[in-house]
């Protein structure tokens, strides 16, 4: 053996002969134990969020080795909102956007972008040692899983539980789709608060342009100074004329905020919205005055057509010509939610959107999860989980994007006159306005996207109908199609044997938007939870304790620090000391302590190597110190089996690393040089050694597994047994 371990000359070398092997693929003996990987995004490169994926390998390396049919199945994700982002970036920089081409090119050209970009993180996955089946690959676009989409969309339409209706999302009209709860960011923002007088009243407001879509003002039913004014109706001086408008109590209103009064505009502002559904028998519906363009609508006279923050200007002007606004506080420092992408501002609007009907489905969620059903690591997150059940609303399933599966329903054009498109006519122009202007064939042949009012007639149907029928364009949300991962990742015949499967690992952040979803549709689907144990990894921090982002600039590329170090390093330091669902703090001091117990692990095997084939040291071996040594190796092997058996690898890590280092190398290899200690018993610690930690750092250990003369694989050969331990095989 050289006299020091360069993972340079192994890595590589080691991963292929494992991949030739089949090691990676379920045996056909042994207790099924299955895991699905978490699809990273198809484009996607490795970052260190992902190099968590390392908790997976090691369980289903130590499953692989107690003798389990082992079965890790790798996927890719078509990542909708965040493709189609990346794309239009590529887009912007040839000096083009999505609008210059119709729906069927755009959605060709994604896919072919799709193709050429991704498969690199699978190839970087390789390099940190994960042992996924590779040949099991799924992707979320791939014909199984749509066809499972459908049905299920299917499904649940004709039993009442999917409608569709005008509800307030965020927006972003640059990038031209509602955004979920985990793609908005709250920005601190200082902008200019507006006193506006209504009347007798004034109140405060950032957002002066929506007061064309006021329906109402609102105060607090324990603020005396405005109860005299609660259910009449005031008249205000507007830029549009004279109106009038109601004054309601709510507790919602912050007596402290402003004067205490607030104007209430349900199109506009997530909470107005919620006034507005207590209110409806007191007050007008929404108003919209913000169109999907980020235009103002025609409802508001000539700021009509204006950009948001043109009209907020223009109307500023007017209002203090009219002597309207009693004074400006230009320092009001608030939140302003953004996109996550292009960090635009985003807008509440009201638009027609797909819904699924969540009371009844959540509350068998519930039951499964309150019974320890399905158990989390940490068990903290069991009260995450139940609480945000607790809260879960109906959920809006439909994005207005191209990349993804198109939601399978179709509007007969005779039946809904109302409809309006988005269309590239036959001399290239984008064209917009009713489907009753336009020449059908064109509008198809050219269509962009479908504007269809929320009491559309449709027809739930994968192809289209025969006559006049245009297709919704909205997509799935990518949540929708994700959340039935653990169904469209195994086979027909697997479902009887590894359903549910045993564990899922991810981040403790979007355990409500796919954990809780995928048990909700597994419960729907296949009357059964999904799987059995939901693995919390921790989040990648730097050395500040900050949470890792492209946007912070204070990113770690995994494979640079394999490139440095070796996979068995950075594995190692991520585990070691790192609870499940913490936060891990990443150094390259570290990751350097564990490139040290590489190389000590190294030396061992090389010292003992030259041990077994050499005299060493006198030969007054003591029965009792043999006696001893198996022992504890027997205690070291129960304690990280329960360990792993339990999740806690944090906890098998630090045992191994510590009884490794100061234990076997300060203790026994001393007393293997003066004989006290039996070459052979010597060895055999090793070997057991070498398999305990194999899960864990698996070039380093193989490579010393070779080195002893050991012709078999290690990453297939069998667990160390144990006292009175019986094998699953």
């Amino acid at each position: 053996m050289d006299s020091k371990y360069d993972h340079k000359l192994y890595e590589d070398e080691i991963y292929k002969t494992w991949e030739e092997s089949g090691a990676f693929k379920a045996r056909e003996k042994g207790e099924p134990y299955t895991i699905l990987m978490p699809p990273p995004n198809a484009n996607a490169s490795l970052h260190a969020g992902h190099a968590m994926y390392t908790v997976d390998d090691v369980m289903i390396r130590f499953k692989r080795m107690q003798g389990f049919s082992a079965l890790w199945i790798p996927g890719m994700d078509h990542a909708g909102f965040e493709t189609q982002y990346v794309y239009e970036k590529n887009l912007a920089k040839e000096g083009k956007s999505r609008m210059d081409f119709d729906r069927e090119t755009l959605y060709k050209n994604i896919f072919e972008f799709v193709k050429n970009n991704s498969g690199l993180i699978f190839q970087q996955f390789k390099r940190l040692g994960f042992s996924a089946d590779w040949d099991r690959s799924v992707f979320s676009l791939d014909k199984k899983v749509t066809d499972q989409v459908f049905e299920t969309f299917k499904k649940m339409e004709s039993e009442g539980l999917v409608y569709r209706d005008g509800y307030i999302v965020n927006y972003c009209t640059h990038c031209g789709t509602s955004l979920a709860e985990l793609e908005v960011v709250h920005e601190t923002k200082i902008e200019p608060l507006y006193y506006i007088k209504y009347g007798p009243l004034t109140l405060a407001t950032v957002r002066p342009e929506t007061k064309f879509g006021d329906t109402a003002l609102a105060v607090n039913p324990k603020d005396k100074r405005y109860s005299k004014w609660v259910g009449k109706e005031i008249e205000i001086e507007g830029l549009l004329g004279k109106t009038k408008i109601k004054v309601i109590s709510d507790s919602y209103v912050d007596k402290d905020f402003g004067t205490g009064v607030v104007k209430i505009t349900p199109a506009h502002d997530p909470n107005d919205f919620a006034v507005w559904q207590r209110h409806k028998d007191e007050i007008e519906g929404p108003i919209s005055v913000i169109d999907m363009f980020g235009r103002l609508t025609d409802i508001t006279g000539k700021y009509s057509g204006m950009k948001v923050n043109m009209a907020r200007e223009l109307v500023v002007k007017d209002l203090d010509e009219k002597g309207l606004i009693e004074k400006i506080d230009k320092n009001y420092e608030h939140n302003v939610t953004v996109c996550y992408k292009c960090k635009h501002t985003l807008e509440p609007l009201i638009i027609p959107n797909w819904f699924i009907k969540v009371k009844d489905l959540k509350a068998k969620v519930k039951e499964v999860v309150e019974n320890d059903e399905v158990k989390f690591f940490p068990k903290k997150f069991k009260r995450h989980m139940l609480s945000w059940l607790d809260v879960m609303h109906d959920w809006p399933i439909s994005r207005q994007i191209v990349w993804g599966i198109r939601i399978p329903v179709w509007y007969e054009v005779d039946g809904n006159k109302d409809l309006s498109v988005t269309f590239i006519d036959k001399s290239g122009n984008k064209k917009y306005g009713r489907i009753t202007e336009f020449d059908f064939d064109e509008v198809l042949n050219g269509l962009q996207s479908v504007n269809a009012p929320a009491n559309s007639k449709y027809i739930v149907s994968e192809t289209k109908p025969d006559g006049k029928y245009l297709p919704e364009t909205d997509t799935f949300d990518t949540w929708f199609s994700s959340s039935q991962w653990p169904i469209v990742t195994l086979k027909d015949n697997e479902f009887k044997t590894r359903f549910p499967t045993d564990m899922i690992g991810t981040l403790s952040e979007i355990l409500k938007f796919w954990i809780s979803r995928m048990i909700l549709f597994s419960i729907y689907l296949k009357n059964e939870i999904p799987f059995k144990n939901v693995y919390l990894w921790s989040m990648v921090a730097d050395t500040k304790g900050i949470k890792m982002s492209k946007s912070k600039n204070n990113v770690v590329n995994p494979i640079e620090i394999v490139d440095k170090y070796g996979a068995d390093a950075l594995r190692m330091s991520l585990l070691y000391g790192t609870p499940s669902g913490s936060k891990i703090i990443f150094g390259e001091e570290k990751v350097k302590g564990m490139r040290n117990f590489s190389n000590k692990i190294w030396n061992s095997a090389r010292f003992l190597n030259l041990l077994q084939s050499e005299h060493w040291g006198p030969k007054a071996e003591i029965a009792n110190e043999n006696v001893d040594f198996e022992k504890r190796m027997n205690e070291i092997t129960l304690e990280v089996t329960k360990a792993l058996e339990k999740y806690q690898l944090n906890i098998a890590s630090e045992v191994l690393y510590e009884e490794f280092w100061h234990w076997f190398c300060d203790i026994c290899i001393e007393k293997a040089k003066l004989g006290i200690i039996h070459k052979s018993v010597m060895i055999n610690g090793l070997k057991t050694f070498l398999k305990l930690l194999h899960p864990f750092m698996p070039f380093i250990t193989e490579a010393c597994w070779h080195e002893l003369g050991n012709e078999d694989l290690l990453i297939t050969s069998k667990w160390p047994m144990m006292s009175n331990e019986k094998r699953t095989e």
